[in-house]
């Protein structure tokens, strides 16, 4: 058997990131509640997409990559760190987003366009339609101009990317013992493609057997993430060589806090926000952290997350989409 340190990586990521007690918020949940701060990753502006890109930009790496094509919405935390990773290893980066030409870049936009990526707007209704097209049509233009491509997917979610949360909850469980805790409860995180969660199921079948792993969606249906998260926790497993298997229904997501469509905020999720700064001094963003906060909120109402268990908040960054985002969080 392997574990993820036997797989080729990059460092890119400012590691281990902190496991912060939050202690007000707790109070007032009846939860012992916890964050895994991984906004403070630090490269390219942090986030969770740091870990992943860590063992697939080495892949890049080797096979001699010139230009990076992946994809996102407007907001893409992804796209911004593909981006970044590009200009540091000399690649360009070509980012297909979905939503139709901004008229101001603010938030995420701003920084690819710092970063000096090439950007494609889809219009929503067509991008799911158009998305791998357009991908693979910036592959074979690289291609015919003598660069090698390298496509990355949405959210970097393969099975080699998973083995970076595979190592986060490595990194949490060496964090815990060093401080005599035992493994969480519960991990919540948000879930967009669904490799952060894939990889924090596989580790926590491993190492944390009695943890639950719950993914908010924060843009499809719980069926699809459930097919999807499963396959890649098998493939992941498959490639560390590890006995762990899941099935579908052994995944647990909850899509009730999406709100009308992936990177519109919703009203439950930018309460969430004000409720952390207020609360704890923390940032989190309308797109992703503050949506699954909301729905960490409704799951400790509703008893599926029962008074006194310990649960870790995975961090996944993004505040750069506060900014875009100031009327609706103002409520002006």
């Amino acid at each position: 058997m392997k574990t993820p340190a036997d797989f080729p990586t990059v460092p890119l990521g400012f590691l281990p990131t902190p496991i912060e007690p939050l202690g007000r918020l707790s109070a007032e949940l009846g939860i012992d509640l916890a964050i895994k701060r991984d906004d403070f990753t630090g490269f390219g502006g942090g986030g969770n997409k740091v870990r992943k890109l860590e063992f697939l930009m080495a892949e890049a790496l080797a096979i001699g990559a010139g230009v990076l094509i992946t994809t996102g919405g407007h907001q893409s935390n992804h796209a911004r760190m593909v981006a970044a990773a590009a200009r540091k290893f000399g690649m360009e980066a070509v980012l297909v987003l979905r939503g139709n030409p901004p008229t101001a870049y603010q938030g995420n936009l701003l920084l690819d366009r710092l970063f000096g990526a090439t950007l494609e707007f889809l219009e929503p209704t067509e991008y799911f339609t158009l998305v791998e097209p357009r991908m693979a049509a910036h592959a074979e233009a690289a291609r015919a101009a003598g660069k090698v491509p390298y496509v990355i997917p949405l959210g970097g979610a393969t099975p080699t990317g998973a083995l970076g949360y595979v190592r986060a909850v490595e990194e949490m469980d060496a964090q815990l013992k060093a401080a005599a805790l035992p493994p969480p409860d519960v991990v919540v995180a948000p879930t967009g493609s669904g490799g952060t969660l894939a990889g924090l199921k596989l580790g926590a079948l491993r190492h944390w057997p009695g943890t639950r792993v719950i993914g908010v969606s924060v843009s499809r249906d719980k069926a699809w993430f459930q097919d999807r998260i499963a396959q890649m926790v098998n493939a992941a497993a498959e490639l560390l060589e590890w006995p762990e298997r899941t099935a579908p229904a052994d995944i647990e997501v909850d899509d009730g806090h999406v709100g009308t469509a992936y990177g519109v905020p919703s009203p439950g999720g930018n309460a969430a926000v004000s409720r952390l700064g207020l609360t704890e001094g923390l940032l989190l963003d309308p797109v992703y952290t503050g949506k699954a906060m909301h729905g960490l909120f409704d799951m400790v109402a509703s008893g599926v997350i029962p008074q006194k268990a310990s649960v870790i908040f995975v961090h996944c960054g993004g505040s750069p989409a506060l900014y875009p985002f100031s009327d609706s969080l103002l409520g002006a």
